[in-house]
Formats: C-alpha cells, structure tokens, sequence
C-alpha cells in the first residue's frame, strides 16, 4: 500500500518524468586520495594526522568566486575540493589553486580518483505529483554557504516515510498525494527559514575577498561555532 517512490539523485529520471523543473546548479570538484572531479588524495600517515579531527575550508577568488574550496577528511586519505556557481568552466583552475593552498598538507600524496557532481543550488518547482515525492539532492535540498547536502537527504527520506506510514496508516490502506504533500509542508516549515538564512548569508559574504574575511572573522568566534553546530 505504500509502494510510493521515493528520489533523491540531483539528475533523477523521475524528476524529470514527473516534470519537476530545473534549478540552477554548482559543480563541485573534488581531488583527494582522490575523490569527486573533486579530486581524492591519499596521503602519508603522519600528514593524514593533521587531519584526524580538522577539515578545511578555502575561500577567496583564486579558489572559487562565490564558493569555496576545502579538503576534509576521508577515512585512510583526503577529499581536495572545489565548487562554483558563477565560472563553471574555469574548475580545473580553481581545483589546482586549492591544491596549491593545501601543498605542504598534501605533499607527496597520490590522487587515486577523481569526480564532478552538479549540486542544486535551490529546491525544484515541484517535487511532488501523485504518488511520486522527491528528496534530497533529486528536490533540490542542498543549502546555500555551506553546501551541506548529505543530512537533509537523510532527513528529507525519513520525514517523507514518515508521511508514507502514517498516511496509509501502518500500511492499512493506500497512500495519495494529500498523504505525501504533508511531508512537503512539514519540509518547508522547518526548514525554509534555514535554506533563506544560508542564502543571503552567501550573497553576502562571498561577494569580495573582503567580505569573505569578514565571514572567516566572525566563524572564528565561539559562540558562533556553537549556534552552528546545534542548529
């Protein structure tokens, strides 16, 4: 009774069967042992150390304009990355000024994968019709700033089962769109004040180099931090 389908893939078939909608889109390039187009690196033991409780963030314009660049932690090796909105066809430039800003943490290191993925950069039009429901990357629910994408598919996945159960009450009956879209306004409830937030924090921090400092200055603070990390 609750055999709805449930898509999160940012270039999903369904979404698009369902006419969904575009949104427009970051790529994301990755180098670490190496990991994404991103590129994954594997390192040597005493510089993945340096790593065992640390990620890093790079920002500026020799990096990304309007995004970032990072490198974080991957188990036995590193994930080196790079993401842009606004000059997708310089990435491998800005991978390589990430590269160059982590040199001497990655010295010697060995890229053993690399990777591009387009991450949205807003919520679809629609992400609901009949008893089709979008999540995750599929909806649209990656935040601005930060980029974070992981969480809210999980969350997003679980709010719309949720929805599933109780609509077709613990599988007693057959769930419809009205069942569905209640998982949708819950969605929007809780967290399009997180995704508005995020949004012009980004338009207005990662507008300038100075901007970007200021941004840097302030997620220095503690206090600052923490409302972070519990939000």
């Amino acid at each position: 009774p609750s055999s709805c389908l449930l898509v999160r893939n940012t270039n999903s078939r369904v979404a698009k069967s369902i006419d969904a909608g575009d949104y427009d889109y970051a790529i994301a390039f990755q180098s670490s042992r190496v990991i994404f187009f991103l590129v994954r690196i594997k390192i040597p033991n005493d510089k993945m150390m340096y790593y065992e409780d640390l990620a890093e963030m790079y920002v500026g314009d020799d990096v990304s304009p309007g995004f970032y660049g990072w490198v974080f932690p991957k188990c036995d090796h590193v994930a080196v990355g790079t993401g842009t909105v606004t000059h997708k066809g310089d990435i491998k430039k800005f991978q390589e000024a990430t590269r160059n800003r982590a040199r001497d943490k990655i010295l010697g290191g060995k890229i053993i994968r690399v990777e591009a993925h387009p991450i949205p950069e807003h919520p679809r039009p629609r992400r609901l019709l009949g008893r089709v429901a979008l999540v995750g990357d599929a909806a649209g629910y990656v935040i601005k700033c930060s980029g974070e994408g992981i969480y809210f598919a999980a969350k997003s996945g679980r709010m719309c089962a949720e929805a599933m159960v109780e609509g077709s009450e613990n599988g007693k009956k057959m769930v419809d769109e009205s069942d569905l879209r209640k998982y949708l306004e819950k969605w929007d409830e809780t967290y399009w004040p997180t995704y508005k937030v995020l949004d012009v924090l980004q338009k207005v921090f990662y507008r300038s180099n100075p901007a970007r400092k200021a941004f840097v200055e302030m997620c220095a603070d503690e206090y600052v931090q923490k409302m972070t990390f519990d939000s």
